[in-house]
């Protein structure tokens, strides 16, 4: 297998200046209830299969070259589509092909302030956070969906198995998000986790709809 050379970053255009964000993860406490609540009163990042819920946001967000190849592109989607660089034998043209904007892999924790770049965080929803911050600065970002665990039933997602899913190592994910939470305060950065059921704890806490009046 041939690695091929990571593509030219691009930068992300700060949209959304001081404005709400709102990143739906993909936990199993995520309603279609809380989503349509989102709508209209924040800009909305949808991370992988929440877009399901969410066709109308106005992210996607996906680091795993895998999952996009999974979902062709999810060619259906209007609004603007990210991914993080990484060795895969993929060919440039089909992610041009995609509209999928790919931006660099900068370090695995805290804050990555570069326009260009991403803190990994081990996962695609600490790289979504990055990801709001650069398009809306210091502001107010409300998550749901980031339970970091397994569900009652076993479930890590609210939309069930997946073929492409294996065991998300959430200690791991725990620990990034710890060293995210001071460079966002630093930067501005207002984090709030609104998420119905979650055991991270590096972010305050309100209800949905108190995040969205706050």
């Amino acid at each position: 297998m041939t690695t091929l050379p990571a593509l030219a970053p691009a930068r992300v255009a700060r949209l959304w200046p001081g404005e709400r964000v709102v990143i739906l993860g993909g936990g199993s406490s995520l309603t279609p209830e809380d989503v349509d609540a989102c709508r209209g009163k924040a800009h909305v990042i949808a991370i992988k299969e929440a877009v399901q819920l969410a066709p109308w946001a106005e992210v996607l967000y996906a680091a795993d070259a895998k999952w996009w190849r999974f979902y062709h592109g999810v060619t259906d989607f209007a609004g603007l589509k990210y991914a993080i660089e990484q060795d895969v034998d993929q060919v440039r043209t089909q992610w041009e092909d995609w509209g999928i904007t790919v931006l660099r892999a900068t370090g695995t924790e805290g804050l990555e302030l570069d326009a260009s770049g991403l803190r990994t965080g081990y996962n695609s929803g600490y790289q979504a956070v990055n990801l709001a911050y650069h398009l809306a600065g210091a502001a107010t970002v409300i998550l749901l969906g980031f339970d970091m665990w397994t569900g009652p039933s076993g479930q890590q997602n609210w939309f069930g198995a997946h073929p492409l899913h294996t065991k998300s190592p959430y200690p791991i994910f725990l620990h990034a998000f710890r060293t995210l939470a001071g460079p966002a305060r630093a930067a501005g950065l207002r984090i709030i986790n609104a998420s119905r059921f979650t055991v991270l704890a590096s972010f305050p806490r309100l209800s949905l709809e108190e995040a969205l009046t706050c």
